[in-house]
C-alpha cells in the first residue's frame, strides 16, 4: 500500500501534473528515454518526446484533466484509480472517465504505464487487450 508520499506517487503527479497544463519539459522529466505507454483504444507510443506531445496535444483538444484517485505500489510497480475530466470531441458538456494504470519505474522514472479504462466515444469490439503488449512474452494467459 502506499500514499501520495511514496515517490512513484509524486512522480505520477508530477506526469498528471504537466499532462493537465500541457508541459512537455514536466511531462519528460518523468519518464525515461524509452518509456513505453500502452493502451486498449491506441497504439502503444513509445519513447518520452512522442509520448509528451501526444499528451499535449490531448490536452489541448479535449481539455483533458487528470486525477489520481488511488495508488498502490511495490517495489517498481505501481497501480493507480484515476479519473478524468473531459470533453469528448462535438459535445460542450464535460464528461468524467475512469480508469486504472500500471507502471513500471527504472531509476525512479517512469519506464511503462499500461492504460486500462472503458471509453464508450472510442467504443471498438477490437479494444478488449492492450493494442502492441507482448502477452506471451510476459507470461500472461493466452486463449
Amino acid at each position: 500500500m502506499a500514499t501520495r508520499d511514496h515517490p512513484h506517487a509524486q512522480t505520477i503527479l508530477r506526469y498528471y501534473q504537466g499532462c493537465n497544463t500541457g508541459d512537455v519539459d514536466l511531462m519528460k522529466s518523468t519518464f525515461t528515454d524509452d518509456v513505453v505507454h500502452y493502451f486498449v483504444d491506441l497504439e502503444a507510443v513509445s519513447g518520452a518526446d512522442t509520448l509528451a506531445a501526444l499528451w499535449q496535444r490531448a490536452a489541448s483538444k479535449t481539455k483533458a484533466s487528470w486525477h489520481l484517485d488511488h495508488i498502490i505500489v511495490e517495489g517498481d510497480e505501481a497501480v493507480i484509480e484515476w479519473t478524468m475530466r473531459w470533453t469528448p470531441k462535438g459535445l460542450t458538456v464535460e464528461e468524467i472517465l475512469r480508469g486504472t494504470e500500471w507502471y513500471l519505474f527504472e531509476d525512479g522514472l517512469i519506464k511503462e504505464i499500461r492504460s486500462y479504462h472503458n471509453n464508450f466515444h472510442l467504443a471498438d469490439p477490437s479494444n478488449f487487450e492492450l493494442k502492441g503488449f507482448d502477452y506471451a512474452q510476459r507470461t500472461y494467459t493466452l486463449a
